[in-house]
């Protein structure tokens, strides 16, 4: 079996189900519970600058869109 090519491999392991359930128990995606990737912006889906604070769970680009409808207010 070729790993050159992504769509083959899952070709091949499609006519042998044995060896595609240990192929996808092996090769999937870790499950989080802690760290960068746990924290998720509700509103866009986005990992990277996530704000925790007040419950809110936006990142820092949505929570600068939606503020002003939220009750926040811009000083300075």
């Amino acid at each position: 079996m070729t790993t050159s090519n992504w769509s083959k491999t899952l070709k091949q392991l499609k006519a042998k189900p044995v060896k595609l359930q240990k192929y996808i128990k092996h090769n999937q995606p870790k499950k989080r519970s802690s760290g960068q990737a746990t924290a998720v912006c509700k509103r866009c889906g986005q990992h990277r600058g996530h704000n925790d604070k007040y419950g809110l769970d936006l990142c820092r680009q949505c929570f600068r869109q939606i503020a002003q409808n939220i009750g926040f207010k811009k000083y300075g």
